[in-house]
């Protein structure tokens, strides 16, 4: 068993625990429920930089990546740089995260959250929104074509925008649906955790231009993203690049300002 398959495997295990102790009635209920998602897909298309940052304490691949600061601090310190979102790690087993650090970032920000995570039942989609992201990812490695189309399409029945993630173009295929706002190529194999950015490259000419193109992963340079630009990307998800260092607010202000001379 991968990584992969054993976080899916543990993640059922979790929600079921969870929907046996907070119904959606419960969720609906919250005072995040009733508030107007901040499309990130609009705020993409609008950018000239297209950087989604991330807060991320821990991953399977590299341990610690920093669990000093605080979430509000990282929160405020991305709005500061002029990020486009911010993505929210909520996953606690591999990641570290957990949905508090949603809330808290809600409460620092008016920017679009994503609460990045492994959907695999509707529930986790009401909860998302309950707690205050704006946005879902969805991950065609662990889901159906028919799950991509019930969760993308109960995603935008109650406002909030959808990133598919694909690694390869046989996942592409199976998930392309009106459904869907932002279509991410994620550079890192999931099975090996090998990450080439030439994998947003390839499969960029075989996304609709229909959809907002995010490239996800592996992204460290300004080069990188100037070159992914020329295949049609408007959205860079920078995941350990800012969180590695002591300040990620500021080492976004710095790589921005570079991005945009």
């Amino acid at each position: 068993m991968n990584i992969l398959d054993k976080i899916v495997a543990d993640k059922r295990i979790e929600v079921e625990l969870k929907k046996s102790i907070v119904p959606v009635s419960q969720l609906e209920q919250s005072v995040l429920f009733e508030r107007e998602p901040v499309s990130l897909a609009k705020k993409l298309r609008n950018s000239t930089t297209g950087i989604i940052a991330e807060h991320k304490r821990r991953s399977p691949s590299k341990s610690v990546i920093n669990q000093k600061v605080s979430v509000q601090d990282v929160t405020k310190g991305y709005e500061d740089a002029g990020v486009c979102g911010m993505s929210v790690l909520t996953d606690g087993k591999y990641f570290g995260g957990s949905l508090d650090d949603l809330v808290l970032a809600k409460a620092s920000s008016n920017m679009p959250l994503l609460r990045k995570e492994f959907i695999i039942d509707p529930y986790q989609i009401i909860e998302a929104k309950a707690y205050g992201a704006d946005l879902i990812l969805l991950i065609a490695a662990v889901l159906s074509r028919d799950e991509i189309k019930l969760f993308s399409e109960t995603a935008k029945s109650i406002g909030l925008d959808v990133l598919l993630e694909v690694h390869n173009e046989e996942e592409l295929h199976k998930s392309i649906m009106p459904s869907l706002d932002m279509l991410g190529v994620n550079n890192r194999n999931l099975k090996t955790f090998d990450v080439s950015i030439e994998t947003s490259k390839i499969l960029s000419e075989k996304i609709p231009d229909d959809f907002v193109k995010v490239s996800e992963s592996g992204i460290s340079s300004i080069a990188a993203i100037k070159d992914l630009k020329n295949f049609g990307f408007q959205g860079f998800l920078i995941g350990e690049n800012f969180m590695k260092t002591e300040n990620p607010g500021q080492s976004a202000i710095e790589f921005i300002k570079e991005l945009e001379k």
